[in-house]
């Protein structure tokens, strides 16, 4: 690089605007580094509640489901599910956290999810299926969280690799320039100020 670069006064005006938007840019992609790491860290505590509630949501809902096949007949289990009379749809929506566009998943619902007569069922297959429900919403807020958390850890992997080659070469090899070419003028200065005495020293003499 060095020996391909101008040694002018307008490039050493050039690289120094240069390297004061390197540093500028540094600055704020460490503040972004810094401030995705923080949000990761807040998500992942999060993340660690949300997969202990979920698990225990479905194990919920698995013994529950398993008492009402102890209470119920077959046939009775089979009527009562056949007929689904609840239906939802996920709605995704985006949200922008330091930059980074991340999903939020809500639902839309219609109808009861008990869509079956009381005769032939137990009170532990409606308590299953509200089980189910609650377990559904975690299961969404923990997908959207997962989601986030895996589109953050890619922006902050980008965003690493971006400040450490400003900080590692641009900036470096831009002031290792600027140093070059200072001193080539400040020697082509000297070299001009010599010829200039000669050239004084000639007329006097």
């Amino acid at each position: 690089m060095l020996q391909n670069v101008n040694a002018t006064r307008m490039e050493l005006l050039s690289l120094r605007k240069r390297v004061g938007l390197a540093l500028r840019g540094h600055r704020l992609l460490s503040e972004k580094r810094d401030e995705i790491s923080r949000q990761l860290i807040q998500i992942a505590r999060d993340l660690r509640d949300l997969r202990s509630k979920v698990e225990a949501e479905l194990l919920e809902t698995t013994r529950r489901f398993m008492m009402a096949r102890a209470t119920m007949e077959p046939e009775h289990i089979r009527a009562a599910m056949e007929v689904p009379t609840k239906k939802f749809k996920m709605v995704m929506s985006f949200a922008s956290i330091m930059s980074v566009k991340v999903p939020q998943l809500s639902k839309e619902i219609e109808g009861d999810i008990m869509c079956y007569g009381f005769a032939t069922t137990s009170g532990e297959m409606d308590i299953a299926l509200r089980a189910l429900e609650r377990a559904f919403d975690s299961l969404l807020e923990l997908a959207e969280k997962e989601k986030q958390c895996q589109l953050l850890a890619t922006e902050l992997q980008s965003t690493r690799r971006r400040v450490n080659v400003l900080e590692h070469v641009v900036i470096p090899e831009t002031q290792e320039t600027i140093k070059y070419i200072y001193d080539k003028l400040g020697e082509a200065e000297r070299d001009n100020i010599s010829r200039l005495m000669k050239i004084a020293d000639i007329i006097r003499g």
